[in-house]
């Protein structure tokens, strides 16, 4: 089974991760800042909480079984375009991104089943996909900056 922020030690590993990123980081692909990733995440975060709406899309990826393909197995692509809405903020200072996401990772787990929203991509999810693709997506723009 793929990593998932249901586990109290993945988001441990997540946090320490994030504990090595600085604000010069430069990313081995794409174009994001290490502070506008921060803020993506962040945003992303707060869309997965549905505090943040983001605009539906249609895709196939809504669909079984490329929809669990995609969330557990598949590798993420390098460079896969993101809705607007989760890039286009301004990055707050450092510390305020940075701490941010660090809560976000720490609490995930406080989070009401009942509260998760359809994700613009994928539809309706259950709580065990939102877990693994929060922990993926993470992952993923770690990797980007080399942590």
């Amino acid at each position: 089974m793929p990593k998932s922020l249901a586990s109290a030690r993945t988001r441990q590993e997540l946090v320490a991760r994030l504990g090595r990123l600085t604000p010069e980081a430069k990313p081995l692909w794409g174009k994001m800042t290490a502070p506008q990733m921060l803020a993506h995440l962040a945003d992303w975060m707060l869309m997965a909480r549905g505090e943040l709406d983001v605009a539906p899309k249609k895709a196939p990826l809504r669909y079984p079984p490329i929809k669990q393909l995609v969330i557990y197995w598949l590798p993420f692509p390098k460079g896969v375009p993101t809705a607007p809405e989760l890039i286009t903020r301004k990055p707050l200072a450092w510390g305020v991104e940075h701490a941010a996401v660090r809560r976000d990772v720490e609490s995930w787990e406080n989070l009401k089943p009942s509260a998760w929203p359809a994700h613009p991509v994928f539809g309706q999810m259950t709580t065990n996909a939102w877990c693994v693709l929060a922990y993926r997506h993470m992952d993923h723009h770690l990797r980007q900056f080399g942590i």
